[in-house]
């Protein structure tokens, strides 16, 4: 079936909300911390050479960028149509490319003419290397796209916190250009100790954290979910992780081929005033926020929290559905979402949390619900007398329900 017709019949069918496939990235630097429902004996299955498979992505139509052995659609999220018995995937990018503001609204396809950005699970079983994503002017010299990311650590997904829950940001107060470059000098050398310059927080389960691009940061070992703009640039900072040498082509990834080996860059893609700022805490740091009056949502059948909400390239929601209660939810844009807790119905579709997910399993837990169905609202039903309904939903740049303060 040519893939325009799938995607209408696929439109169509979920009356303006598309069913997404599972879409599994590995990643060679890293220890899978087996919270993201993956079968235990799938978290190799791409082999040991590309490494375990520790992330999940939603709503990507952004490839992976894993090297030369990265597969084909590594990272870009498939939509599936199931008629008949009969079941058909079409990558959700071209999904975006057909219906346009039919599917994420006139306003963002004007202005990006794509879905600018995705969101995932990063579930690694210790604390990645200080690293930096770089903001638009460093990154366009690569032919890239800057990367700010948030943070929010699902209660539900953290019963277990890995080997290092607390995650580096930045650089204590009082560092110097002169500390940092010559960390970045002794790269080769062993440990560079860079992270002896840096703050770790701890990192609590049902919070989060907003990393613009230009900030150093050494993600810890909770399994967490990051709304991102639709960017894989980065580069590694620290040489030396638990264990793990850090190979030096990490240090230099994204560089332009002029700048290479030239420590100069490495010190103009850190923005300097936000990794010595000695409010970043106060200034970063995301405590959930109610949409509306709790005691109001509550007698209504939900709670509905801002969980991503510093950043205007996303933001991100945590929808919970008492047991018992239909509720019908009005957004003002277009958003993924994963399923959490719980089952039920939304709109037409059968949702669920599945405990155990095989390596190419298709699920009823992941979705993208277009900007028209998202303003006329999306009827959920939670027919358990016990267990809540939750979910985590991600929106695109410049969302209109959200008021930055």
């Amino acid at each position: 079936m040519p893939s325009t017709k799938t995607i209408q019949l696929a439109f169509e069918q979920g009356k303006g909300i598309l069913r997404l496939a599972p879409n599994w990235v590995p990643r060679s630097f890293c220890v899978p911390g087996r919270r993201i429902k993956l079968h235990p004996n799938d978290y190799y299955a791409l082999g040991g050479q590309r490494g375990g498979i520790d992330e999940r992505w939603f709503s990507s139509t952004t490839p992976a960028d894993n090297g030369p052995l990265t597969g084909k659609n590594e990272g870009l999220s498939q939509v599936v149509f199931e008629d008949g018995g009969k079941v058909e995937q079409v990558l959700l990018r071209e999904a975006v490319s057909e219906l346009k503001g039919k599917l994420i609204g006139d306003r963002l396809w004007k202005e990006y003419k794509s879905w600018p950005m995705y969101s995932k699970f990063f579930d690694n079983k210790g604390a990645l290397p200080h690293h930096v994503h770089h903001r638009d002017a460093h990154a366009a010299l690569t032919g890239q796209k800057g990367k700010p990311e948030a943070y929010y650590f699902s209660p539900q997904a953290n019963n277990y916190g890995g080997d290092f829950p607390y995650t580096f940001f930045g650089f204590a107060p009082g560092t110097t250009k002169d500390q940092v470059r010559q960390c970045l000098i002794n790269f080769t050398k062993g440990d560079n100790q860079i992270t002896s310059i840096s703050q770790a927080y701890r990192l609590d389960p049902g919070t989060g954290w907003d990393v613009p691009p230009g900030v150093l940061h050494a993600p810890g070992s909770m399994c967490t979910y990051e709304p991102q703009k639709a960017s894989d640039v980065f580069a590694m900072y620290q040489s030396l992780t638990g264990d793990a040498i850090v190979p030096a082509e990490l240090l230099w990834k994204n560089t332009p081929k002029e700048r290479m080996n030239d420590v100069d860059w490495l010190m103009e893609v850190i923005d300097w005033d936000l990794n010595v700022d000695p409010n970043f805490r106060a200034n970063h740091f995301m405590a959930p926020k109610p949409v509306k009056p709790l005691k109001q949502m509550q007698a209504d059948g939900y709670i509905d929290n801002w969980i991503c909400y510093k950043a205007t390239a996303y933001s991100a929601k945590e929808l919970t559905v008492l047991p018992g209660k239909t509720v019908t939810i009005k957004d003002g844009g277009a958003y993924g979402l994963i399923m959490m807790q719980g089952h039920g119905t939304m709109g037409v579709w059968d949702i669920e949390t599945p405990s155990l997910i095989r390596y190419g399993q298709l699920t009823h837990d992941e979705f993208f619900v277009s900007e028209s169905a998202a303003k006329a609202g999306v009827k959920i039903t939670n027919p358990s007398k016990s267990d809540p309904i939750v979910m985590l939903k991600h929106f695109g740049p410049e969302n209109p329900d959200l008021v930055i303060e």
